[in-house]
């Protein structure tokens, strides 16, 4: 059940990816007013996949799997820290390409 956090963690990491690219797919459309709510389920999307990573890490430490946080920590570090940056990259790009559309 808990190898289910890092499927889990995989799919949220996907979606908070692909949910900004929809939504520039859609910029172009006059009638999109859903992309506030497309780019807070990114977020939300991230952040409980980063969570599931947490939680992953906290189970390792109580089971004291001291040899598998060793071999992923540094591996689940970059991966979280690239998930949420390109999160952040997408949804920033989303933001400006709407905002201008909506003053333009």
């Amino acid at each position: 059940m808990i190898g289910l956090l890092n499927l889990g963690s995989l799919v949220l990491g996907l979606i908070a990816w692909l949910l900004p690219v929809v939504n520039l797919m859609h910029s172009k459309k006059h009638d999109n007013r859903n992309w506030v709510v497309l780019s807070m389920m990114s977020l939300i999307a991230c952040a409980i996949s980063l969570s599931f990573q947490i939680i992953y890490n906290n189970h390792l430490v109580n089971i004291e799997d001291w040899s598998a946080l060793m071999d992923t920590s540094g591996a689940v570090t970059f991966a979280a820290s690239t998930l949420l940056i390109v999160t952040i990259f997408l949804n920033a790009i989303t933001l400006v390409v709407y905002r201008r559309r909506i003053a333009g």
